[in-house]
């Protein structure tokens, strides 16, 4: 009994050696050192990039966008052509950025938001690459048409509302998606359940009540 103590011992102290030990703590602490792109993004995001300079210029550009298409501040008319109040547009805009990134929450939100909203972007486009494989070709691109496109725009339509409750966080630090999950009192799979189920249901009533177009008439 002794003896195989011993041996015991010995077998351990050969396998666990302190040099073994060294080298496999230093293997680790070189995979875990940043690379220097990294370090680069470390650095953006400690001067505030990501926080302050994206939001504001995503924020300024969207709003910017808006007010020259609907013309909400007015027009003015120069040599008989009208032009929109880019100076007007511009001030409203940059006000407007800046109040929503002083507000970190509203910044996380959307920060959550877009990077989440270009996954469904992906995937949207990985999904015609594959539909566009078994397509004809043809000289005009290829695109959706009809009950493709409605079905396709409302499952869109359904992600971008479900990212969204998902990146706006309650007090206690859960989402909105969460807190619909739990409305029912039994868990986000049955709420997710029926909602997929009242969706079928209202495309079917839709589909079986809708009235035949009239180019179908005259072609008939």
């Amino acid at each position: 009994m002794k003896s195989y103590e011993l041996f015991k011992t010995a077998t351990f102290k050969y396998t666990f050696k302190p040099e073994n030990v060294m080298a496999t703590t230093q293997v680790a602490a070189a995979v875990a050192k940043p690379t220097p792109f990294r370090e680069v993004l470390i650095f953006f995001d400690s001067i505030g990039l990501f926080d302050v300079v994206l939001p504001f210029l995503l924020v300024f550009t969207v709003v910017f966008a808006i007010l020259e298409k609907t013309k909400v501040l007015g027009t003015e008319e120069i040599d008989g052509k009208k032009y929109t109040k880019k100076n007007l547009n511009a001030i409203a805009s940059f006000v407007i950025a800046f109040l929503v990134i002083a507000a970190k929450e509203l910044v996380a939100i959307i920060n959550e938001t877009v990077a989440k909203a270009v996954v469904v972007l992906f995937f949207s486009v990985l999904f015609l690459l594959l539909v566009g494989s078994f397509h004809k070709e043809e000289k005009e691109p290829m695109y959706l048409q009809g009950p493709w496109k409605i079905v396709f725009m409302i499952i869109v339509f359904l992600a971008i509302v479900g990212i969204f409750l998902d990146s706006i966080k309650t007090s206690d630090g859960r989402t909105w998606l969460q807190r619909l999950g739990d409305f029912s009192g039994s868990g986000s799979d049955e709420v997710a359940g029926s909602i997929v189920l009242l969706v079928l249901v209202v495309l079917f009533i839709v589909y079986a009540t809708k009235e035949p177009s009239k180019e179908s008439q005259t072609s008939h």
